[in-house]
């Protein structure tokens, strides 16, 4: 830790208890409030690494909830901020539930200043260590740490990104429209020993097919009505780094032979041009469509799918990544209601089963365009399903309880294999595993009788 004092706001409305803490603690810059608006006027001001306060504050002291709502403002506002709460020597259960809000810990009152000191220096060192691992993040940074997921596919989908990415093969991203490809593709090059050169990017579906050919290998002055100076195209200006080419399932045919001897020969000639210029240059595509469909269809060149296709990457969409959409969904609330100055904003219960319901056929793209129209929308700090212009889904939320799910297991378990034995329970508890009373206590937990 730096030699600079760090600054300790201490919330207490005792003024002689405030006195005997700035006196005990005097190593820090203490600062002081008495109440719930005074600390959070505080907390803004001086933005201290910790924070001691007590639950039982104005206008009632005896009365903890504007303790707890001090609390939930102040993680709101700062959440990286550790928060040691001070309750009554036995009032363990509103210091147990402080904690799961998120305080990093308690002490009872009276303390010993010294045990609490020690408290207070921890709390500095792990807030230290915390920023600093956030700079480092910042300055060395994932070159996928835009890939918000939980996903398993997902996740090993990124490992098999980084795990490419140094290798001189091309890649080809398949996957519906609004999945994340440039994204994913914008990753491998940061990864590659190319990330210091350029990444250039082009949609073959945007571009007219008579204006496709000039753009990828450009052309020669005079080489056509209206080309008035010689111009480079995409693959030549991607040298010696990424050429990004998306939606490759709409690229021409004429096109698809001469990109095919480029990516055999690695040469290129521009219109009007007769000179062969060498480019070294690693292609990474990505489409929307079937491209074997598009083979059988006769739309589509084999053999240049094979060239492009040394590493296939198949990207599941937005509604088969379990608990994704959620994820993301607070990610994009956070995002936009800082950039439209909409202060805190939440996600409403409604609004999230509105979100897991949904099918996402344009996936992230359908759903940040969603979320930023009802951060801009919504009346209040919380957005609601009405906000999103979603249906509601079904809250079940019982069966997100990892006891319910456990329970719904153990019945399916227990009914198929008391199925399988005949109600043979001895048979029965051997196959499950367990001991023939701890089975008879299940089936009654469960309201399973042994037929006879």
């Amino acid at each position: 830790m730096s030699d600079t004092r760090r600054t300790l706001l201490i919330v207490e409305d005792d003024p002689a208890l405030q006195k005997q803490m700035r006196w005990a603690f005097d190593g820090f810059d203490t600062i002081v409030a008495a109440d719930r608006e005074s600390a959070i006027a505080q907390l803004r001001r001086h933005e201290p690494a910790v924070v001691t306060m007590d639950l039982g504050l104005p206008p009632s002291p005896d009365d903890v909830s504007e303790g707890f709502r001090l609390l939930g403002e102040m993680l709101a506002l700062a959440p990286d901020t550790k928060v040691i709460v001070l309750t009554g020597q036995h009032d363990r259960e509103n210091a147990v539930k402080a904690v799961a809000m998120g305080a990093y810990d308690f002490f009872g009152k009276p303390f010993e200043p010294e045990l609490l000191s020690l408290t207070i220096d921890r709390a500095f060192r792990l807030h230290d260590l915390q920023m600093e691992n956030a700079r480092l993040r910042q300055t060395q940074g994932s070159a996928l740490e835009s890939v918000l997921t939980r996903d398993p596919a997902m996740l090993k989908l990124c490992r098999t990104i980084e795990k490419i990415a140094p290798a001189s093969v091309t890649v080809a991203l398949f996957g519906e429209s609004g999945t994340g490809k440039e994204i994913l593709a914008r990753g491998l090059h940061a990864l590659s020993p190319r990330a210091k050169e350029r990444f250039v990017a082009i949609n073959c579906a945007a571009i007219p097919e008579n204006l496709l050919e000039s753009e990828l290998f450009g052309y020669e002055r005079g080489a056509f009505t209206g080309a008035t100076k010689q111009t480079i195209g995409k693959i030549e200006t991607a040298h010696r780094g990424t050429l990004f080419l998306d939606e490759i399932g709409d690229l021409p045919m004429p096109l698809q032979a001469k990109l095919l001897r480029f990516l055999q020969e690695r040469v290129v000639e521009r219109l009007g041009g007769r000179e062969e210029i060498p480019v070294d240059v690693r292609i990474v595509c990505a489409t929307h469509c079937d491209l074997k469909e598009r083979i059988r269809e006769g739309a589509f060149r084999e053999d240049l799918f094979y060239r492009l296709a040394e590493i296939v990457i198949d990207i599941p969409p937005l509604r088969d990544r379990a608990g994704d959409a959620a994820l993301l969904a607070h990610s994009f609330v956070r995002r936009y209601a800082r950039e439209n100055g909409r202060g805190t904003m939440h996600l409403g219960d409604d609004a999230i089963a509105a979100i897991e319901a949904h099918a996402w056929p344009g996936n992230v793209r359908e759903l940040e365009n969603c979320l930023k129209r009802a951060v801009v929308m919504a009346d209040s700090n919380q957005i609601t399903a009405e906000d999103l212009g979603l249906q509601v889904g079904s809250e079940d939320l019982e069966y997100l309880n990892l006891r319910q799910v456990r329970d719904d297991a153990e019945r399916r378990a227990v009914v198929r294999v008391l199925a399988r034995t005949n109600n043979n329970v001895a048979r029965a508890a051997e196959i499950l595993g367990v001991s023939r009373p701890s089975l008879y206590d299940m089936m009654g937990r469960f309201g399973l009788r042994k037929e006879t």
